[in-house]
């Protein structure tokens, strides 16, 4: 997971799956247990001196924005601890748009390399860093070792419930509901000024760039919001509230 921002999306997947760089954590005096456990609790089942045995060649390591860390049908390499930051995970199509599955943040788990680790298939999606993320790669033998422990499993299967339960929202939104509605949905809850472009809005709806623009005027024009570069304020938030409930 390379530490240099030239071409990050090259970086990853160039080392093999994993970049074998350290980054010391945000407070030095903190193994690499303590970082893990800060997140991810659930771990404190494992007895502390295996832990920290297992630990031992673990890395941390910070990615930059926009660092692809696994593709659809590469093998999976390891499994991704978020300890800070984001991973926005997609689903690619033929003529290349990509539609937002999910986005994993620190102490939650991506129920694709879940799937695709315990499973030992390829990757079914892709997964980029949304902003620098600091994580930690484990490898299919030692989470196989973790899952011995009561409090790993249930921690995984009830993270891969809540998944499988966006999952199936995110299915009934494409299928069911107009377009206006979901891009109403995904503005909300994001401020009154949202710093985005119309392709990136466009990618987070697995839609084109030209239907997502098409609509942003059009609730330009009826006075809902107010259009800049890389800018959408939020002018009239009933209204938009209302589309997005229709």
């Amino acid at each position: 997971m390379g530490v240099e921002r030239a071409a990050p999306e090259d970086r990853f997947a160039e080392s093999g799956g994993v970049f074998h760089v350290k980054h010391p954590p945000p407070d030095p005096t903190m193994t690499t247990a303590d970082i893990l456990l800060s997140s991810y609790p659930a771990l404190a089942g494992i007895p502390a001196d295996r832990l920290h045995a297992d630990l031992a060649e673990v890395a941390v390591v910070l990615v930059p924005d926009r660092t692809v860390l696994f593709r659809e049908a590469e093998p999976c390499r390891g499994f991704p601890f978020v300890l800070d930051g984001q991973v926005r995970v997609t689903r690619g199509s033929p003529d290349g748009r990509a539609l937002e599955l999910y986005r994993v943040h620190p102490g939650e788990i991506c129920v694709v390399s879940t799937g695709c680790l315990f499973g030992n298939t390829p990757m079914t999606a892709q997964g980029v860093a949304a902003s620098p993320t600091r994580l930690a790669m484990v490898d299919r033998n030692l989470l196989l070792r973790w899952t011995e422990y009561e409090s790993v499993r249930l921690f995984l299967l009830g993270l891969m419930a809540d998944r499988m339960a966006e999952l199936m929202a995110l299915v009934e939104a494409v299928a069911f509901q107009r377009l206006d509605q979901r891009l109403a949905r995904a503005l909300l809850g994001r401020g009154r000024q949202i710093n985005a472009t119309h392709q990136q809005l466009a990618d987070e709806l697995g839609t084109a760039r030209e239907m997502v623009s098409r609509l942003l005027k059009r609730f330009e024009d009826r006075g809902i919001l107010r259009l800049a570069r890389e800018q959408v304020e939020i002018v009239d938030l009933p209204a938009l509230r209302a589309i997005a409930a229709e």
